[in-house]
């Protein structure tokens, strides 16, 4: 018989078991533009145990996102910053960080924040914001990368966790899985299967980012 299972995602590199924990949770804050799926996945790993760390605070740039539902129901703070009130990013910035250090936030997530950042939120948490892409970068950066994919006649495509630079998803890899592109595939569909593996490698890639810098301070 025949197995209609799908093939298993390969995540690059390949994920410890158990992931690393820092000795102490680490305390994070998520920026988010829109539901907030990523920032949910990262909070179901926290209370199963599989991520060590707390989402203090969820920052969100328009109003009316339904990741400001998500969070109430989880019980997480959730604080609309409106970037059309600002008439800079570095005063968006400025009053995002000014919020992070109130809560108490040591790492930064971007999950789903569609905001180019700054120096001033990089270097108030340096190496120490991260992102998560829909694509396999260095390709398909920036915008609808899943339409650039599709465009190009891409056999696979993906997700990526890695560090936020001031280049647009620039910043040195930390994890990265990869998702087939059927032939039928469109927008929607290939989104879809992209953002199911988002959710498996965003928690474990903060738990690698957070347990490295633990163990470097601790040598």
């Amino acid at each position: 018989m025949i197995s209609t299972s799908p093939a298993p995602v390969l995540i690059s590199p390949p994920l410890p078991d158990p992931l690393p924990r820092p000795p102490q949770p680490t305390p994070l804050g998520i920026l988010a533009s829109g539901k907030g799926s990523n920032m949910v996945a990262i909070a179901e790993a926290i209370a199963q145990d599989r991520l060590q760390a707390k989402i203090q605070v969820v920052i969100y740039n328009n109003p009316g996102a339904k990741v400001a539902d998500q969070a109430e129901t989880l019980g997480i703070p959730a604080i609309l910053l409106n970037h059309r009130q600002f008439d800079r990013r570095e005063a968006l910035e400025h009053e995002i960080v000014m919020v992070l250090r109130q809560y108490g936030v040591e790492w930064v997530a971007m999950a789903g924040w569609m905001r180019r950042v700054t120096r001033i939120l990089l270097d108030a948490f340096p190496q120490r914001v991260l992102n998560i892409h829909p694509s396999l970068l260095p390709s398909f950066p920036g915008v609808r990368a899943v339409e650039q994919a599709l465009k190009a006649g891409v056999k696979v495509s993906g997700c990526t966790v890695h560090y936020a630079v001031l280049a647009v998803d620039s910043g040195p890899i930390i994890l990265q899985a990869v998702v087939p592109v059927h032939p039928d595939d469109t927008p929607q569909t290939l989104q879809a299967r992209i953002q199911a593996q988002e959710h498996r490698i965003y928690p474990a890639a903060i738990a690698l980012a957070t347990a490295a810098v633990s163990k470097s301070a601790i040598v």
